[in-house]
């Protein structure tokens, strides 16, 4: 059945200026990095991406590996693309990103001009799109010069491949430094995409005040700290979960000291009203230099549940104070040692 969006979808979703910017972005995002490629069901996928412009969900983001396999979200998001989102593309954020390994050889990866702006093609043709919304340099590279690989990105727009572009997994330093080549190009860099969580509180140290300073907009990854910021784990590991598979989600998260801090978290989200993945995307986003949260989902259920967790924005002080007690760093952050990579 041909798809429609819902004529309400603009209601209830909050919409955030990114920094200074003239873009603005949903409150949460949605981000295809696990359960929409190539291994997953194609139809479960494409339920998700209709269920989330319905509710005002106007941003999806990719990256050249996003899969398994890698390349095959791109790949079905571009036949959902066509299939559903054509007539409302100019209603979309769509971005992409590289620096991660890619293809065999030494062009594949981390931040040379030739790579950066190849992977762009490829992610540009594997979508079925003239143009991305923002791309993004996916993570610092400590052997090529932060000029070229600025200077890839500011290329990228100016050759009409992306209106916007963005880092991630930048330290303030490096940010500030990658700001100062962009601002003298005249490249519109709006935004950085730090992983950010309860147990993961990395970029209260200098990155957001940098970004605040500077006019960037923010965009948390991993809210949720891949899932453990969730009631899954509380009674052990379910044989469906990220953390039964191989991949990013290390068994050592789920320590003794990790479940007290998650259950003491669980009960005051209880408190609250909410589920614990709730507050956790509430949390983030209670301060105002955080744009959007950005989410998955592995079905509709669990997308209504994380975009739920707007209609409890608020928080006391009081529940802070408490919420600070718990929401201490869970070794969980497999990016923060990327951050600190200095380009020679």
């Amino acid at each position: 059945m041909p798809y429609t969006a819902a004529e309400n979808r603009y209601e209830t979703m909050p919409y955030r200026r990114l920094g200074r910017s003239g873009l603005k972005l949903p409150a949460i995002s949605l981000g295809l990095w696990q359960n929409f490629g190539g291994k997953d069901v194609f139809e479960t996928g494409r339920s998700i991406l209709r269920r989330a412009f319905d509710r005002g969900v106007t941003h999806f983001d990719l990256a050249n590996n996003y899969g398994p396999p890698a390349g095959s979200a791109e790949e079905n998001f571009g036949r959902w693309m066509a299939a559903d989102f054509r007539p409302y593309r100019d209603e979309l954020i769509i971005s992409s990103k590289a620096g991660y390994d890619m293809w065999p050889g030494p062009y594949g990866n981390f931040g040379s001009r030739k790579y950066l702006v190849a992977s762009c093609d490829q992610s540009l043709k594997r979508m079925g799109l003239d143009m991305l919304d923002i791309f993004y340099h996916h993570r610092p590279d400590p052997e090529t010069p932060l000029e070229e690989t600025m200077g890839a990105l500011d290329h990228i727009v100016r050759s009409g491949r992306a209106l916007y572009v963005g880092i991630s997994s930048y330290s303030p330093e490096l940010t500030r430094a990658a700001h100062a080549i962009l601002s003298a190009q005249g490249t519109p860099f709006v935004i950085h995409q730090p992983s950010y969580s309860m147990l993961n509180r990395w970029v209260e140290d200098g990155l957001l005040d940098t970004l605040g300073g500077l006019g960037l907009g923010c965009i948390a990854f991993s809210p949720l700290a891949q899932g453990f910021l969730t009631t899954k784990y509380l009674q052990g590991v379910p044989g469906d979960s990220r953390a039964a598979k191989a991949g990013s989600f290390k068994s050592d998260y789920l320590s003794d000291d990790n479940i007290a801090r998650i259950a003491a978290l669980n009960a005051i989200a209880e408190r609250r009203g909410q589920s614990l993945a709730q507050m956790a995307i509430a949390w983030v986003l209670r301060d105002p230099r955080v744009t959007s949260a950005l989410i998955g989902a592995r079905t509709v259920e669990q997308l209504d549940n994380s975009l739920d967790s707007l209609n409890r924005m608020d928080f006391t002080s009081e529940e802070l104070a408490e919420i600070d007690r718990f929401a201490t760093d869970g070794g969980v952050d497999l990016w923060r040692a990327q951050s600190r990579i200095q380009p020679s």
